[in-house]
């Protein structure tokens, strides 16, 4: 049974996810699967975890994501639902953001970039995708509107990338959080046609949309995306697992409760789903309105 953050639920909802997703991992383990099944390792702590391989089919799909967990955080979810072939380009790939707990670890960029540049690799087996890393430094606080010579220079990358995947769909982020990493890989996916959007989570502290970001997303995008949501409730332990492995941001684990609390909330936001029976969790994406 999954948890429910509401009612009695409101208090205990995180350590109730890790009962069920523990739970869960020991149903993977000793359950007869459709498909192999694989172990994964969380590159910080070096726990082991189990996971249903995903056989992909249908048209392919590249995903630009600006740090190594926006994929995981944001979108995973419905490819983990409905998998397709998948490749995903990584933009902002050297970094120095690592939970404050975890700085005196990996106190220079060299040592988080590579314990990311893990995190999403170990987070893509399940998916059989590949990934692209383009090198560039993420944005350190405090942060500032980004350069437009680095947008130019990003955008022609991608573009030279995405020539040999021409018939792939692009899929990149609605660029709802304010971080410049995030506003440039929008625009810059934008130019490049992109129309399929997600929506970012990584960037919130709190994981729900404060007032003001509704706000600017309203401002920038006007009526132009129109949502979607993508159910995830019978995948959601699974992504629980994915989000396991970036241990450098979901640190203490129990926190990670806050973007399943999101995709709850999203859920539940859906309409005709008043007095639903049982919890419902859900991704949402954007499309591009088209004239």
């Amino acid at each position: 049974m999954l948890p429910a953050p509401d009612a009695q639920g409101i208090y205990t909802f995180p350590t109730d996810l890790m009962t069920a997703h523990l739970n869960w991992q020991e149903e993977t383990a000793t359950r007869k699967a459709k498909a192999p099944v694989l172990e994964v390792t969380a590159p910080h702590s070096g726990t082991h975890y189990v996971i249903e391989e995903r056989r992909p089919a249908g048209r392919p799909v590249v995903v630009i994501e600006p740090n190594h967990d926006d994929f995981a955080l944001s979108a995973s979810g419905l490819f983990l639902t409905r998998p397709r072939p998948l490749t995903v380009i990584t933009v902002f790939s050297r970094s120095l953001s690592v939970h404050p707990a975890l700085e005196a670890a990996y106190p220079t960029v060299e040592a988080v970039s590579t314990l990311r540049e893990r995190e999403g690799a170990e987070t893509l087996r399940p998916f059989g995708a590949a990934q692209h890393l383009l090198g560039h430094k993420d944005a350190a606080p405090p942060y500032r509107a980004y350069d437009p010579l680095r947008l130019e220079k990003i955008t022609e990358e991608l573009r030279s990338l995405l020539a040999g995947h021409p018939d792939a769909e692009l899929l990149a982020p609605a660029a709802v959080t304010r971080h410049p990493d995030h506003l440039l890989v929008h625009e810059a996916a934008r130019r490049l046609g992109c129309r399929w959007f997600f929506e970012d989570l990584a960037f919130w502290s709190t994981y729900a949309l404060t007032g003001c970001d509704q706000h600017l997303f309203r401002v920038r995008t006007g009526t132009s995306l129109a949502p979607e949501l993508a159910d995830i409730t019978d995948v959601l332990l699974d992504k629980v697992t994915l989000l396991h492995l970036h241990g450098s941001q979901m640190h203490p684990a129990a926190k990670m409760y806050r973007p399943i609390r999101h995709a709850w909330t999203v859920a539940e936001d859906r309409p005709g789903t008043p007095n639903r029976a049982g919890p419902a969790y859900a991704e949402r994406f954007y499309r591009q309105e088209t004239s």
